[in-house]
């Protein structure tokens, strides 16, 4: 029987993507460390679609434990999340990044060779097509240089992953670049859960809203957008989830070896300001907020080109504004702390 192997898949955009894997009635192993997540995802996520799930507790550099894991199950194909994400914190932590992120896919592959498993969708970025690319992001743009060590690790694994192709005719690789996603699950049973301060706008924009938070921050108002806060291509996690499957399928159906980049996003760049009165419109919910210091590593705008993920995958984002604010909100009304209720 062969299952699928998703790792970090009790993260945020994990457990949507193992949700969307077992309504289609796929088999599918998980490994997650937990550093920056919570099984009680995957438990609800069982509860969702009917299905369980076999859970590992632990890193993908630990090569040990992915070998016993490989020895146990007939995997057809790994989607790897397994990663730090957060640019703020990848500039003070640059070490902890390029370990995590690099040697733990490296870790990884070594031991899909190893057991001659050959279909990877790699959760990439569109930071890395670094500073000086024009928006919209397209795949067949040069490759730039990320401001972020978040972002160079996400480039340097592309590249290695690329060259693992051209070693391994057998190999096949679907490198996903994608933008902001944000929303929950329509259930309102999972959502984003951040330990700590949350690094990213809609888990803080919802603490807030939630009474968890005082007021929201927003870093730097003085960018080079119509209200000078960052603009952003966001995208709801249920259509991105449904891009990770549909770039599986897609995958599977090529007949050689093959590294492949596909941009997911809705291709319409929205700011932070727009954002908080987009939530605070759909949800009747007041949310404060101040300016403080631009954070390092931001870049003005950024959206995505995604017409290839369209024509190849014969995916497309559908989820609505309306749908990204109220599905967060019902997530986040109904659990307040979150996972830790």
């Amino acid at each position: 029987m062969n299952h699928i192997l998703v790792t970090g898949g009790a993260g945020y955009i994990g457990s949507h993507t193992v949700l969307e894997l077992l309504k289609l009635g796929e088999n599918v192993v998980v490994i997650d460390d937990l550093s920056n997540s919570s099984k009680e995802s995957l438990n609800r996520v069982e509860t969702l679609s009917g299905k369980a799930v076999t859970f590992f507790e632990g890193s993908i550099l630990d090569q040990d434990l992915l070998v016993n894991i490989f020895s146990q199950f007939s995997f057809s194909s790994v989607i790897h999340f397994a990663g730090h994400k957060a640019v703020g914190e990848s500039v003070n932590k640059p070490l902890s990044y390029y370990h995590n992120n690099v040697q733990g896919t490296v870790s990884l592959v070594e031991v899909m060779e190893k057991f001659n498993v050959n279909n990877l969708v790699f959760s990439s970025s569109a930071t890395v097509y670094g500073e000086g690319a024009k928006p919209p992001y397209i795949e067949t743009q040069t490759l730039g240089c990320p401001t972020s060590p978040y972002g160079q690790t996400k480039l340097m694994v592309e590249r290695i992953l690329a060259d693992v192709v051209r070693s391994n005719s057998d190999f096949k690789v679907a490198n996903l670049r994608y933008f902001n996603p944000i929303g929950a699950d329509e259930s309102g049973q999972i959502g984003e859960d951040p330990n700590g301060i949350p690094n990213n706008l809609m888990p803080f924009v919802a603490q807030v809203a939630v009474g968890k938070r005082a007021e929201l921050s927003i870093f730097g108002n003085d960018y080079a957008t119509e209200d000078g806060t960052c603009e952003r291509d966001y995208i709801h996690v249920t259509d991105l989830a449904q891009g990770h499957v549909a770039a599986l399928n897609w995958l599977v159906n090529q007949a050689h070896g093959l590294c492949e980049a596909f941009n997911l996003g809705t291709g319409t760049p929205y700011s932070v300001l727009k954002i908080v009165k987009s939530f605070e419109q759909y949800t009747k919910v007041k949310v404060p907020f101040k300016f403080v210091p631009r954070r390092d590593g931001d870049l003005d705008a950024f959206w995505a080109n995604a017409d290839k993920a369209a024509d190849k995958l014969n995916w497309q984002a559908h989820k609505t504004m309306q749908d990204m604010m109220e599905d967060t909100w019902r997530w986040q009304s109904n659990n307040p702390n979150g996972y830790n209720a």
